[in-house]
């Protein structure tokens, strides 16, 4: 069954390209008609697009990996932001850090400062500063909590990426890229698609079509991590029945030789010797 149809991403705009002079030729093969100098994306093939990247996100979240959301646009970040913690993912909405996946040591080491940070004024050693270092600290934790907050969770490199505009977020592409990290991403008509593993063409401009897909993408997210935990619950019990099994056995078998020893030993009567039979008395002999 299809996550979405043609109607929802007809009425949330999804079909509506760039103008035709800004296309980007690579970008043909999705492109349904141009219209007063706009290109018309078919949504056919987008919808086809949508359910394959879903699928492929299923199995990710299913697999316990995490999925890194990307969009510095402000069209989609409140999307972005709203829909990658319903499904508990790490995103980024404010500027991308360059380096943030090839260099990500160091920006693990940002936000374990920003631990220190919190760590600081809940043991007291906020009130042997002056009221100078309280603020210069103060303002450094709230520019980490700005730029980092959203990834504070995120403790190894994405297993996938899913950016919207990947104009904008070229940077984070080629990371991604570079690492062999899958990227998923809506594409519009004005961008190439070559680099991409999962691009959605549609339009990445307008916020009901961005969160139309997002709403589908995480639904498949959300339906990996509820199978997961349904197959932990599963495990877990098996292990439990397993291990009573195993206990099970050896409380069976000293169970068996205890009554075993309190069965009532049957003592065998002796046996009775037979009296020798009396000769018979001989005949007398006449005289």
């Amino acid at each position: 069954m299809a996550r979405t149809n043609f109607d929802q991403l007809l009425e949330a705009g999804c079909h509506f390209g760039h103008l035709k002079r800004k296309w980007n030729p690579a970008m043909a093969p999705y492109i349904f008609m141009e219209r007063n100098g706009i290109h018309i994306i078919d949504l056919h093939k987008t919808v086809a697009k949508i359910d394959e990247a879903a699928e492929a996100l299923k199995q990710i979240a299913k697999s316990g990996k995490k999925i890194l959301f990307v969009s510095t646009k402000k069209q989609a970040k409140d999307v972005i932001a709203e829909k990658a913690t319903s499904v508990n993912m790490p995103y980024v909405i404010e500027r991308w850090p360059g380096g943030m996946l090839t260099n990500f040591p160091t920006i693990r080491k940002a936000v374990k400062k920003m631990a220190t940070i919190d760590k600081l004024m809940t043991d007291g050693t906020y009130g042997n500063l002056s009221k100078r270092e309280i603020l210069q600290i103060s303002r450094q934790r709230a520019k980490l909590e700005k730029n980092l907050g959203s990834i504070a969770d995120l403790t190894r490199l994405p297993s996938a990426l899913f950016v919207v505009d990947v104009l904008k977020e070229h940077i984070a592409v080629k990371e991604a890229n570079r690492l062999g990290i899958p990227v998923f991403a809506i594409v519009d008509t004005n961008s190439d698609p070559k680099d991409i593993d999962f691009m959605i063409p549609a339009n990445d401009d307008a916020k009901d079509s961005v969160e139309v897909i997002l709403n589908a993408c995480c639904a498949a997210i959300a339906e990996g991590l509820e199978e997961r935990k349904a197959e932990k619950a599963d495990e877990k019990a098996a292990k439990e029945q397993s291990e009573e099994a195993a206990e099970a056995k050896p409380r069976r078998a000293a169970r068996k030789a205890e009554k075993k020893e309190e069965a009532p030993v049957v003592e065998e009567a002796p046996a009775v010797e037979e009296a020798p039979a009396e000769e018979e008395a001989a005949p007398a002999t006449e005289e």
